[in-house]
């Protein structure tokens, strides 16, 4: 776990100060400390005042500290000749600014923490010990009592006192202390656990092959001895399919590739050696069918073996008809699912129209809503351990918001593409690893304290599915207004992250990391106390996410005080290295806090009429989808020494 601040802030609010709030906290205030504090000051009088500061060491001069700035001088309606308090001396104006975005934010790099075999983190084979009420995991923070035959527990986070009984521990192999150090993983015990190799799992690649693949474009401008070159969407799909084929024999000779297609039908062409199975009229909305023919569907050949039949089918592909994207994604991820690890590659650039999951008209024929169909089967990909990448051409409207949720859920990518890039996007969505599945997250704060946007308990739980190589992601936490007292007279507050996944040669992990944090009892928040590259980053994914909820205004409301606040620490941090690695950054969230502008009117527009779709996200372009998933998956990296925050190509 990182944090963002070095310490907690319990005064942070979603909300800024109102003027009347701040005035009355500032009357009658002559100290020399930042406003609102006094040596004497009591917690309860404590008001809300975070503001980000900058430390300047302080030089010999006779000339007095400057006032206040005007946006933080308060109006007093009592009849005093008192000058507003003057800022501490050792404080510029110049470096402080009034925080307006949540720094209580805590990033989990989940793409290095299951990787156990590079892991730090003590092994145990007991069980873990866990509180009745929150099912927080006893840690090296807590502090049991034995007395007698039994063990009590106060949990640090809800308070619980939970009595356990020592032979009952015994017999069920739980530790009767807590366990040394503040990173354990606790290993299950399971019989069928063989290792998956990347070999034995199946690549499936799932074309449109409808109408609008006819499509051309110019590859090769003309001149005055010959004509410009013209080649269709397909033509590209069908000459980057076999370069990557091509590929596979070289580098991955043993690996098993699988062909399906759609249009008015789905095609299943496997590996090319047996007679195509054909799917059409009422297969194409019967879900349960497809899936259990995706299931049943064999692919014994590695592409050493296929590579001549496969190639000729990829030949002769033609193309014409409707768009069964839903049916084709159903039916490929099915097929998949039989190998954990397996791939799916879906190229289109229509929206699905016919059968399961058709966007472009709701049917009474189709009885799966669109959104909760590729909902449905974005979980089922994941739960099997399956990555499904989708690609879309550039310059169409294919519903990506929709239709990407696959991608998002599994672990793949989502891009625009045309025909010179569709062969690069399908070799790196190759190249992407399931490093654990059925991954599932749970982080634990004092009772008292709860997550903005995520949940009002102190208890939060996501369900991240399939994690690959540099996945992370970020939470920001807050202390409730009516329990700031009690915790600004604690030292420290307990964190705790419960990780369960299971590992590519399936066995199950519970990865258990508790941290104690520093609570800060001022109303200061220094500068170089905090992370930019993780406020970065949750910036990114918490804008994104309430953009695919249909959050637009808010979304806009929380990139512009994120952006601002990014861009005050850059500014006044001395770290001139840093100001232009996040000048870009800025300017970029800049590009995409106009682009949702631009959404919230079409948002609004759309409002207004009578509405045809159904889904919180569906006002959203391609491009505009595009983007917003690429920040969900906002990630930092290392490079030249720094921390930088960056979004997924």
């Amino acid at each position: 776990m990182e944090f963002a601040c070095s310490h907690v802030v319990c005064n942070w609010r979603a909300e800024n100060l109102t003027e009347d709030e701040a005035k009355v906290s500032n009357q009658g205030s002559t100290s020399s400390l930042p406003f609102g504090l006094s040596r004497a000051q009591s917690v309860s009088e404590h008001p809300y005042d975070n503001r980000v500061t900058i430390v300047q060491k302080p030089t010999p001069s006779l000339v007095p500290p400057p006032v206040p700035p005007r946006n933080i001088q308060q109006k007093h309606t009592h009849s005093s000749f008192h000058p507003p308090p003057l800022p501490p001396r050792d404080l510029d104006n110049n470096g402080e600014a009034r925080l307006k975005a949540n720094v209580n934010v805590v990033s989990l790099k989940v793409g290095s923490l299951v990787e156990i075999r590079k892991a730090s983190a003590i092994q145990s084979n007991q069980k873990p010990v866990q509180c009745e009420k929150c099912n927080a995991i006893m840690s090296s923070t807590s502090n049991p009592e034995t007395q007698q035959n039994t063990i009590m527990w106060s949990c640090e986070f809800c308070g619980k006192v939970n009595v356990y009984s020592l032979s009952a521990l015994k017999g069920g192999r739980f530790p009767l202390r807590p366990p040394p150090g503040r990173d354990i993983l606790y290993m299950e015990d399971d019989e069928d656990t063989d290792y998956e190799n990347l070999d034995d799992m199946l690549i499936v690649f799932c074309v449109d092959i409808s109408g609008s693949m006819s499509v051309t474009s110019e590859i090769s401008p003309g001149n005055s001895m010959r004509s410009p070159t013209y080649i269709s969407r397909l033509q590209g799909v069908q000459e980057a399919l076999q370069l990557v084929l091509s590929s596979l024999l070289k580098t991955s000779p043993h690996r098993r590739v699988a062909l399906v297609t759609f249009n008015n039908e789905v095609t299943v062409y496997g590996d090319g050696t047996r007679v195509p199975l054909s799917l059409k009229d009422w297969a194409l909305v019967d879900y349960d069918y497809l899936k259990k023919e995706g299931e049943n569907y064999s692919t014994p050949h590695c592409i050493a073996e296929t590579i001549q039949p496969l190639t000729q089918k990829i030949k002769e592909l033609r193309e014409h008809g409707a768009t069964a994207l839903g049916p084709a994604a159903l039916i490929s991820v099915a097929m998949a699912s039989q190998f954990t690890g397996s791939k799916v590659i879906i190229c289109t650039d229509g929206q699905a129209n016919i059968g399961l999951g058709q966007l472009q008209q709701e049917s009474s024929h189709c009885p799966t809503p669109s959104p909760y169909f590729y909902n449905h089967l974005a979980y089922y990909a994941a739960e099997k351990g399956v990555i499904v990448s989708v690609m879309t051409f550039e310059g169409e409207d294919c519903r990506l918001a929709e239709v990407g949720r696959l991608a998002d859920h599994t672990g793949g990518r989502i891009n625009i593409v045309n025909i010179g890039t569709v062969a690069t996007e399908i070799q790196s969505a190759i190249a992407d690893n399931v490093l654990a599945t059925s991954v599932m997250a749970t982080l634990l704060a004092p009772d008292g304290m709860y997550f903005p946007y995520e949940e009002e308990d102190h208890c939060l739980v996501r369900d991240i599915g399939n994690v690959t190589e540099g996945v992370e992601i970020t939470f920001q936490f807050a202390v409730r207004p009516e329990k700031v007292e009690s915790f600004q007279r604690r030292d420290r507050v307990p964190f705790q992250l419960q990780l369960n996944f299971r590992t590519r040669d399936l066995q199950r992990v519970t990865r258990v990391i508790t941290q104690q944090k520093r609570v800060t009892t001022t109303s200061w928040v220094w500068a170089g106390s905090l992370n930019m590259s993780v406020l970065a980053v949750h910036c990114a994914q918490l804008c994104a996410r309430l953009t695919m909820e249909g959050k637009v205004q808010e979304a806009q409301r929380q990139l512009i005080a994120q952006q601002e606040l990014l861009k005050d620490i850059s500014e006044q941090k001395p770290r001139p290295k840093e100001e232009s690695v996040y000048g870009n950054w800025i300017s970029t969230m800049s590009m995409i806090c106009d682009d949702l502008t631009i959404v919230k009117k079409n948002t609004t527009e759309t409002d207004a009429q009578p509405a045809s779709r159904t889904s919180s996200n569906a006002s959203l372009s391609d491009e505009v989808a595009k983007v917003v998933y690429q920040m969900k998956r906002a990630k930092s990296v290392n490079g030249k020494g720094q921390r930088v925050a960056m979004l997924e190509n």
